[in-house]
């Protein structure tokens, strides 16, 4: 097994700011691991949610993560600001594999990364169903090369 080494800022095609809160801080005094978790569904479902690709609420369509992991390189504690960096590395039929990256507000480097899977399911059935066209064109903004 490879270790992992913290990304760049130019890995990740968007940026959302994020608040820290202070019950996210754990005794040792920093982010608590499964904070990062949070962070990184609040990262995706923001930039679904704002770019009208999902509707959690009452829409046909939810992702289902399927799989994620996180690396950790340096702590984070409240109330630094925070940024979280997010890419799309791979689109499937009705999955969808997010790269996110949790950064210290002025750090050139990921403070955390990691990702997820999200399988796309009709919400009422839970089966599969294809990635809409405009999602896919909106997927292909924030897509690594």
């Amino acid at each position: 097994m490879t270790r992992a080494t913290p990304e760049s800022r130019d890995r990740y095609r968007l940026f959302q700011p994020i608040t820290t809160r202070w019950m996210d801080n754990d005794q040792y005094g920093h982010l608590n691991n499964v904070v990062y978790y949070a962070l990184f569904d609040t990262v995706v479902n923001r930039f679904l949610i704002d770019n009208g690709l999902v509707d959690p609420l009452g829409g046909a369509m939810i992702g289902l993560v399927v799989n994620s992991h996180c690396h950790y390189f340096a702590p984070l504690a409240f109330p630094e600001p925070i940024e979280g960096g997010l890419r799309v590395d791979r689109i499937g039929s009705s999955s969808v594999t997010y790269g996110i990256g949790i950064f210290d507000k002025d750090a050139g480097i990921a403070a955390a990364q990691g990702g997820f899977v999200h399988v796309y399911v009709d919400s009422a059935t839970r089966r599969p169903m294809p990635l809409p066209d405009p999602m896919r064109a909106a997927l292909r903004e924030i897509a690594i090369d």
